[in-house]
């Protein structure tokens, strides 16, 4: 490949990239035609996009980015991955599809970039385990709105009671 050609391979990955600072690298090497087309068409409805470069391409593409620090721990051909609704949704997504050893045999997670920092295929695995985005807001609503329930239910404990003990004394009354 000629410099030319590399140097518009390497604008091209650098303007698909752009606005990216969370990735995650796969391997798709071994996966057949149609497996792979039907593994793509799952990303895209996930809205996640996956790119099979050559490592050193890639690493001269992200040069001066926040996904330079992934390419550290690379080597040979890889897939990245990007999108979904958060970093930690991404990971979960890739992580589902590596643990499909039947229909998706030779798709692995091989670590990534997350806040500029290195990522090992270990720790994607540990990530994916953490609340996502959606999870993570639930979570707060539900501590923001809990000291107010209870609040609510101490005042109206006590026009509760009253009512009951009334109640009461007017079935008393009515024997």
């Amino acid at each position: 490949m000629s410099k030319y050609v590399k140097n518009l391979v390497i604008d091209d990955i650098s303007r698909r990239l752009e606005g990216v600072e969370e990735a995650l690298f796969v391997n798709v090497i071994g996966l057949d035609a149609n497996t792979s087309v039907q593994l793509r068409r799952k990303l895209r409805e996930r809205n996640i996009g996956l790119m099979v470069v050559k490592t050193s391409l890639a690493r001269r593409a992200a040069e001066g980015t926040p996904l330079a620090t992934a390419f550290d721990t690379v080597d040979g051909a890889l897939a990245m991955v990007w999108g979904d609704e958060d970093f930690v949704s991404l990971t979960k997504t890739i992580v589902e599809f590596d643990k499909d050893a039947k229909e998706y045999s030779q798709f692995e997670a091989r670590g990534g970039v997350m806040d500029g920092e290195s990522l090992t295929a270990d720790r994607v695995r540990e990530i994916s385990k953490w609340p996502s985005r959606t999870e993570q807001l639930s979570i707060l609503v539900g501590q923001i709105l809990s000291p107010a329930a209870d609040l609510s239910s101490q005042l109206l404990a006590t026009g509760k009671g009253l009512a009951s003990q009334i109640k009461q004394k007017t079935e008393e009354e009515s024997e």
